[in-house]
């Protein structure tokens, strides 16, 4: 398992007029989260464009569990669970005060897709090689 936490101020841009986070900033900090964590294991979201793979979101979800406002620091712990074979998954879980109050939950999935063909393919070997040396 790949685990790296991910540790951010929430800022006057996040909020909407009820003073908390806005539902689709979540999203915004779960990619903050899983760049930071590929970036962990040396793996670079630009290097892989430059190998000729983009990795765009297919799927997503968050769950909202408590309110978190202007201020807060906010620790968002990514993970990858599994060796991809098509998609690669994220999971988040989000938390304020120092891991004491869970405040969302989600993940995403990617595929790899090869830029000059515009079609999925399988995962690249190179990062197939940074990940399988986790498990």
């Amino acid at each position: 398992m790949i685990s790296y936490t991910f540790s951010t101020k929430v800022f006057y841009k996040d909020i909407d007029k009820m003073g908390i986070v806005y539902y689709s900033r979540y999203l915004e900090f779960f990619e903050q989260a899983r760049t930071e964590t590929l970036n962990n294991i040396n793996l670079k979201i630009k290097n892989l464009e430059i190998l000729g793979f983009y990795l765009p979101v297919i799927k997503v979800e968050c769950t909202y569990l408590k309110s978190v406002r202007l201020e807060d620091i906010i620790n968002i712990k990514c993970r990858i669970f599994s060796i991809p074979k098509s998609k690669l998954r994220f999971d988040y879980d989000v938390y304020k005060n120092d891991e004491k109050v869970k405040v969302a939950s989600g993940f995403t999935e990617h595929a790899f897709l090869n830029i000059k063909k515009n079609k999925p393919v399988k995962p690249p070997t190179s990062l197939l090689n940074k990940i399988k040396a986790y498990f």
